[in-house]
């Protein structure tokens, strides 16, 4: 916490808005907008959330063809499904690990060659690195494919200059306990579309027409946050400058300390952009290390220290068996040979020092 939570946590109660109204939500939503610069927000109960009034928003249904990152979690995808929408897995590049653009170029021309254009694309911002979003719009606006941003993992994160998801369609943020700032749960819908983030709004809110009493022309949704939720929210916003410095620090502390090691490599950060470095992750050559991912995991977790594989592509899950996957490769190696290393933004030095002499520990040279 930064400090200043519960004093507009406070403010909340005196207020007297506890519902998902009330004046927080307004200042989060604008003091959002000014901070990533894309003019319309709506506060949200959860990234997911946020995806799934995303995919509404630009008419996906059921049939309809999205393709999305491989290498996500669960909450950038399942809003497809909710929809009964057919989803096709995009694998990594090896530089930014995120959605090749050159492979997702390939699915589409597939796609249009069979008579079926996908109805959207959602590349996901990997642990606080941005996609590549020039090249990928540049393969999906010839055929008007709309682009929806996850960014739930890349608040305070830059691509050229903006904000990460500034230029897609709409862009999808969390807030989410684990995120560089939390708001304990909750998420953030951000357009450059006003129309579109009214609609969203009608929506989260159960569809309720503009009446007197209760009237529903169609059915909505309850995904709205809390005004005492966005007090938090606002309240870590107003440090996520701070957080993404800490965090990066975090990295170079633990970059200095280990890139050194064979067989030990540390995810890049793109020309193109500033990774907020919400995690740090590493790959490990077994062979070169004299250790797998998973013996230096357990040996941290002996010691009370956690740390976590990579995420498990979507295409290797058991809910999506039988999901078409292009290409693949590259994702399954980050998955077996990556490691998410402790990342908090107030990790001390002697914290720092600790991993990694555990995972200095843990090689057996050749």
């Amino acid at each position: 916490m930064s400090g200043e939570e519960l004093q507009l946590v406070k403010e909340a109660f005196d207020s007297n808005y506890i519902a998902p109204v009330g004046p927080m939500i307004d200042s989060f939503e604008r003091e959002f907008s000014e901070y990533t610069k894309i003019p319309h927000c709506l506060c949200l109960s959860s990234g997911t959330a946020a995806m799934h009034l995303a995919l509404l928003g630009v008419g996906v249904g059921a049939g309809d063809l999205v393709l999305a990152s491989t290498l996500t979690f669960i909450g950038s995808v399942s809003p497809a499904t909710f929809l009964g929408a057919e989803l096709v897995f995009i694998d990594s590049d090896e530089d930014s690990w995120n959605m090749s653009p050159s492979l997702l170029a390939e699915e589409i021309k597939r796609c249009v060659d069979s008579g079926r254009i996908p109805k959207a694309v959602v590349p996901t911002d990997l642990y606080g690195q941005c996609a590549d979003l020039e090249q990928i719009l540049a393969v999906c606006e010839p055929y008007g494919i709309p682009v929806i941003s996850d960014a739930a993992e890349a608040v305070g994160a830059t691509y050229k200059g903006q904000s990460a998801g500034y230029h897609a369609r709409a862009a999808v943020f969390s807030f989410n306990g684990n995120k560089i700032i939390t708001s304990s749960g909750g998420g953030i819908l951000a357009s450059h579309d006003k129309e579109f983030i009214d609609r969203a709004r009608y929506l989260s809110t159960q569809a309720r027409d503009p009446v007197i009493h209760f009237e529903h022309q169609e059915i909505g949704f309850n995904y709205r946050m809390s005004n005492v939720v966005a007090a938090i929210g606002l309240g870590q916003l107003r440090a996520l400058d701070t957080r993404v410095e800490q965090t990066r620090a975090v990295f170079k502390r633990y970059e200095e300390s280990l890139s050194g090691l064979p067989g030990l490599t540390m995810m890049s950060e793109m020309e193109t952009g500033k990774c907020n470095r919400w995690l740090t992750v590493i790959l490990v050559d077994e062979a070169q290390f004299g250790a797998s991912p998973e013996a230096i995991r357990l040996a941290l977790d002996a010691e009370n220290i956690e740390a976590r594989p990579v995420w498990k592509p979507m295409h290797m899950q058991p809910v999506f068996k039988g999901t078409r996957c292009v290409g693949g490769e590259v994702s399954e190696r980050y998955f077996s040979t990556g490691l998410c290393l402790p990342s908090g933004s107030e990790m001390t030095g002697s914290d720092l020092d600790r991993v990694c002499s555990m995972i200095k520990a843990c090689r057996k040279p050749a």
